[in-house]
């Protein structure tokens, strides 16, 4: 067992991208979704995410996307609309929702310049990704730093309706390859990093059901 409780010698001098070291020596996974809203001059903004947790109670469902920039465009949008919609894409659009980083402009219409359809949700004034298999249709409720002074901010949202391809509630149907998609954020051997790094794409494989508690 190796601990660790300051930057491995070995990864030094690495690019962590404003990132804590231990995000690379962890690796650990988290889905990946499309966050959608509507900009003031109503064009769709989309901006692809990682890095939330879902969770709630017998009343409530609520999502908490946890490293959400003070500068963007999507905490702009949601604070002038208080709503937004979380789409789930599967593998096979992957490489047109990452292209909404690149298609950002203030006049730009980002889900139809990354190649993907824009639909109306039915409960919030967001658009949803049609080509997504899983929607989440949220409103605002509150954002705050974990600590004065970060540039990045949790973000907590109420989710109102939940809309998705009855095909994909089968059992194993948001699951695998045309399932949900996991962020493997720079992957790295701590004791061996030689100044290459990549995120890396995964899916979740289910191998047991558990018993009740």
């Amino acid at each position: 067992m190796k601990t660790y409780t300051d930057v491995p010698a070995a990864m030094r001098g690495m690019n962590t991208y404003g990132f804590s070291w231990m995000d690379f020596v962890t690796a650990i996974p988290s889905p990946l979704f499309v966050v959608t809203t509507y900009k003031r001059n109503g064009k769709t903004n989309a901006c692809i995410q990682s890095w939330a947790a879902f969770s709630g109670n017998e009343k409530h469902f609520y999502a908490v996307l946890t490293n959400v920039s003070r500068r963007g465009h999507l905490c702009r949008t949601v604070h002038e609309t208080g709503e937004a919609v979380i789409s789930f894409p599967s593998a096979d659009i992957y490489d047109r929702c990452m292209a909404t980083i690149r298609c950002n402009g203030e006049e730009t219409d980002e889900i139809a310049a990354a190649g993907l359809t824009a639909e109306p949700a039915e409960t919030v004034h967001a658009p949803r990704i049609a080509e997504c298999f899983m929607h989440l249709e949220c409103r605002y409720l509150w954002d705050r730093a974990i600590m004065e002074g970060d540039d990045n901010v949790l973000m907590c949202f109420e989710v109102v309706a939940v809309c998705a391809d009855e095909e994909r509630l089968a059992a194993a149907g948001r699951y695998g390859r045309d399932g949900y998609l996991y962020n493997v954020h720079y992957p790295v051997d701590p004791e061996r990093y030689a100044g290459r790094s990549h995120d890396s794409l995964a899916v979740l494989e289910t191998i047991r059901e558990l018993d009740e508690y």
